[in-house]
């Protein structure tokens, strides 16, 4: 798989998109989505198809074949997560191992852990070992393409999977497009959404199959 990123993005442009979008959700979804950050709220989920209790009535599920590999219990679980913001609760996971070793080199942990609210498509560590070894060395030792490419992967608001379907406009300015229903989705036409509706403090996390390429919309 060749990764063709488009210009550079900086960190500090990131925060900036970030806290002007707040908790809005992107140009072209413009439904409301889960709410985390309310006091006295609970959102999240403790494994692939259960659920778990958001406030007195919205019910929270995640789905997908690859929720098995998250774990039971703990920080990186799904009832874990919901605890710490995005990064911070990636970096707990064993399946996004890879993927916070790229925020980690973008230097963006702080910036999307601030974030008021975010969705965020996040590859799990097969994902990444599709890429040539030489292609992802080379990536992750460029700040800014890194920065650029990890800016595809992030949408401005909250987005449930009722709203999942569509096209939103990512960090990077591009859009990405999402096909599917139910639990079952794909993104930009071929990377599958393998477990869904991950909930954080200040997210709501996608994992998918294969890296997202911007140069490819």
């Amino acid at each position: 798989m060749k990764l063709r990123v488009l210009g550079a993005g900086l960190a500090v442009a990131l925060a900036a998109t970030v806290l002007a979008c707040g908790s809005s959700s992107s140009a072209t979804n413009t439904g409301s989505a889960t709410n985390t950050g309310g006091s006295g709220t609970t959102s999240g989920s403790s494994n692939s198809g259960s659920t778990a209790t958001s406030g007195s009535t919205a019910t929270v599920t995640d789905f997908g074949p690859a929720c098995s590999a998250v774990p039971k219990s703990g920080a990186g679980s799904f009832s874990g997560m919901t605890k710490a913001p995005v990064a911070t609760a990636a970096s707990n996971n064993p399946v996004l191992s890879t993927l916070v070793t790229a925020v980690e080199k973008a230097g963006l942990v702080d910036t999307l852990d601030n974030a008021k609210g975010l969705t965020v498509f996040a590859p799990d560590n097969s994902a990444f070992q599709a890429v040539p070894p030489s292609t992802l060395d080379n990536l992750l030792a460029n700040k800014a393409e890194l920065t650029k490419l990890l800016e595809y992967h992030v949408v401005a608001g909250r987005i449930p999977p009722s709203q999942l379907a569509g096209t939103h406009k990512t960090l990077a300015g591009q859009a990405l497009t999402v096909t599917g229903s139910g639990s079952n989705f794909t993104v930009n036409g071929t990377s599958r959404v393998v477990c869904g509706n991950v909930q954080t403090a200040n997210a709501t996390v996608y994992i998918v199959s294969q890296v997202l390429d911007p140069a490819s919309k």
